[in-house]
């Protein structure tokens, strides 16, 4: 940035529509920070749920791996990303912290090094208290005698006819090493006598990276690596009594003597490869050069195992191998990480006859007692909008309607959005079954969510081959709307119900994610709906909406203008926003502006947040609020005022620029009056919660909240213990109306 204050934008830029030379406005950043450091932040406070006594043993370890596998996806995609601006735009500036793309990588690296080592230090921890309990790791020095006979035999007959070991000389060029694949490696020297200075320089010294002028004249090592196969379970259960394991890694590791036979092993350690991950459709002008859609997927994702590396991982302390590596490898020393803790722990869930006391007590989400089983769930939606609280309460009503309505012959069409599906979905079947029994089925289908790739290609040949009409949506958007519409002729012409949710159509999260699915027969928001998917089949993203709030057009216009709203009633005016991330800077200023003129602004946020509350002339209105359980809180919800006057809405998108600005997404207006209430409960409970919940400082620290003297206060193990109620009543809509608005008198 120069003097003025203005910097000019690059030429080249990775994301986003900035025009060429465009002038930005020096930016406050007085009540922001770094987004990516922000991230670190929140799983840091997912680590801290491995320390947490209350937490089971096993859970605690499990929070462990969470912690790790999110480090691991961050890097490939936030770091890889990072990497790729530095060579497209290197001067380019965080609008929240004004660092660059470099220096947000030496950042990261920096601050991550530290988590590490805590992580380290407590999975030793909890390994010494799972030994305590009965669940022990052995390593292979200490196996008993019969110990190692049966591993050495399992090693013979599962695992050495699997490797491939290589050595890497002139002869054998430096392997791919697959993304987050284990291999274990070892720094090699030839057996027998030190070789001479001139055959230091041989074909076995691996040429210019192992050879130099070697001194003392001894055989420079080489080096060598061997993968874990992917095919193998990643424990090895031990007889002799009580729970006992060794990891298959460290089967493999003991016998890099004899897997490289003539060579003695100096330095030896499991290690792992972290990938850019950040495929991207820019890539490729798949339009002009790949028509089909499907097929450019396709061969776009078998690109993301190929991309450059970002991060090397070391079990073990071995320095010179370390380095032999990076150099392979071209990674510089900060992005290079020894430790201790296993580099996937992904094995524990495959640790057999765990004693049941170390897990959480099992919970199975319960279907809605105020929904009735022997009637159509189209009948009893017409007449009341039925909100499903996941995991809570099952997505089992849900399941039915699409199953219900593929059996009804007078319905006629199923719409819906996909993002990401379970691998054994029973949505994506009942869809199939509705196209195969003449009901027109349309699915917008995401190709592009991250890491559910593979899954939706899968799915769409699937749902293609059943006569369902797949269509990808606007070019160069994301889908991340979830929104389904059913039509079913009646009495008085067609019928519609719509359902409104903020979390994916997947069983399997939807008992692990707190999320909310509104399916409503309001004919407002079916009307949008309606508009909605005819928007989407000729690919415009800027149709208008009545009710629905619809990114990337006018949904952050609408929420700013409820915001307004807000400003304009000052201190009397209130403000509270469930959601995964807030980094959206026009988002961010505006509730600036609103603490400013007096509102109470309660922010929710499970994850980011580049905005820091409580600066004074700033933000000091605002309150940030993490709560960090069991489940993750992954619901969104939009609330502004308070009251019968409160505009609640739930929706699919966060406070994002990606959400706002380059995907398609929607939120949905809570009409019914008891469903706000319930909302509104919801949100006060969160922000009363004194067990799982965390307070962001001014300093951009997070400190955990604790009940002390008061009653202690944990939201999720509330709605675990208390059933969730709604009125049974089953009286028409308008009746239900006016009976709402009687009570709201009282």
């Amino acid at each position: 940035m120069g003097k003025s204050g203005v910097k000019r934008a690059p030429s080249a830029r990775k994301e986003g529509t900035q025009v060429e030379n465009a002038p930005i406005l020096k930016r406050d950043m007085s009540y922001t920070q770094n987004r990516e450091l922000s991230w670190l932040k929140f799983n840091e406070r997912v680590l801290a749920q491995a320390v947490d006594p209350t937490v089971p043993l096993m859970e605690r370890m499990r929070f462990v791996s969470i912690f790790t596998s999110n480090l691991d996806e961050f890097f490939m995609v936030r770091v890889g990303s990072l990497i790729d601006m530095d060579m497209l735009a290197p001067e380019e500036e965080d609008n929240k912290s004004g660092m660059t793309p470099r220096d947000q990588v030496s950042a990261i690296c920096a601050a991550v090094v530290p988590l590490i080592e805590r992580r380290d230090a407590i999975y030793r921890e909890l390994s010494n208290e799972l030994d305590n309990a009965g669940v022990t790791e052995t390593s292979f020095e200490e196996l008993t005698a019969a110990q190692k006979a049966y591993v050495q035999e399992y090693y013979k007959e599962n695992i050495r006819p699997l490797l491939s070991p290589q050595v890497i000389d002139r002869s054998h060029p430096f392997p791919h090493l697959k993304n987050k694949a284990l291999y274990a490696a070892a720094l090699l020297t030839l057996s027998g006598k030190p070789a001479s200075g001139k055959q230091a320089g041989s074909k076995q010294s691996g040429g210019k990276q192992a050879a130099g002028k070697q001194a003392t004249g001894k055989q420079p090592a080489v080096l060598g690596i061997v993968d874990v196969p992917a095919s193998l379970p990643r424990v090895i259960m031990l007889p002799g009594g009580g729970v006992r394991f060794i990891r298959t890694e460290a089967v493999i590791a003991a016998h890099l003597k004899k897997i490289f036979k003539i060579y003695d092993v100096s330095e030896q350690a499991v290690i792992s490869i972290t990938r850019n991950a950040d495929i991207s459709l820019s890539e490729e002008h798949y339009d002009e050069e790949n028509p089909d859609f499907l097929n450019y997927m396709r061969k776009l994702l078998k690109k993301r195992d190929r991309l450059a590396p970002v991060r090397l991982e070391l079990e073990g302390r071995a320095p010179r191998l370390a380095k032999r590596l990076t150099d392979f490898l071209k990674l510089t020393p900060e992005r290079v990480y020894s430790c201790d803790c296993p580099l996937k722990l992904d094995y524990i869930d495959q640790i057999e006859h765990c004693p049941a006391a170390l897990f959480n007590v099992p919970h199975a989400p319960v279907y809605p007692d105020y929904l009735l089983a022997d009637r159509p769930i189209w009948e009893q939606v017409v007449q009341r909008d039925v909100l499903l609280f996941y995991p809570y309460q099952s997505m089992q009503p849900f399941l039915d309607l699409l199953r219900q309505s593929a059996k009804d012959p007078d319905v006629l069409s199923i719409k819906i959005t996909i993002y990401r599906l379970a691998r054994n979905s029973a949505i994506a079947k009942a869809l199939c079954a509705a196209a195969e029994n003449g009901k027109e089925v349309t699915v917008l289908m995401e190709l592009r969510a991250r890491f559910d790739e593979q899954n939706n290609i899968d799915w769409t040949v699937e749902l293609e081959e059943a006569g369902c009409r797949i269509i990808y949506g606007p070019e160069n958007l994301k889908c991340h709307a979830k929104l389904c519409l059913i039509t079913r002729r009646e009495r008085g012409g067609l019928g519609y119900i719509a359902q409104i949710g903020t979390g994916n159509y997947n069983e399997k999260t939807s008992t692990l994610y707190t999320d909310f699915c509104m399916m409503t027969a309001d004919a407002a928001i079916t009307r949008d709906a309606v508009s909605f998917f005819e928007n989407m089949l000729i690919g415009n993203s800027e149709g208008e909406y009545e009710k629905l709030l619809v990114a990337p057009n006018a949904m952050k216009n609408r929420i700013m203008a409820m915001i307004d709203e807000q400003i304009a009633r000052g201190a009397d005016g209130r403000i509270r926003i469930k959601a995964n991330s807030v980094t959206d800077r026009q988002l961010i200023d505006k509730l600036s502006e609103a603490s400013c003129a007096g509102v109470r602004i309660d922010l929710i946020i499970r994850g980011i947040c580049c905005l820091v509350p409580g600066v004074p002339g700033k933000t000091e209105n605002i309150t940030v609020t993490s709560v960090v359980g069991r489940f993750l809180e992954h619901s969104r919800i939009y609330a502004f005022g308070e009251g019968v006057e409160m505009k609640l809405y739930l929706s699919s998108a966060d406070f994002m620029t990606r959400n706002q600005d380059r995907r398609v997404e929607v939120g949905g207006p809570v009409r019914s009056p008891e469903l706000k209430t319930f909302l509104e409960e919801y949100l006060n409970l969160l922000l009363a919660d004194n067990t799982r919940a965390w307070r962001h400082q001014t300093d951009g620290t997070y400190t955990r909240l604790t009940p002390g003297d008061a009653q202690p206060i944990d939201v999720q193990a509330w709605y675990l213990e208390h059933p969730i109620e709604f009125a049974k009543s089953q009286a028409p809509r308008e009746n239900l109306k006016d009976r709402f608005r009687r009570l709201w008198r009282r």
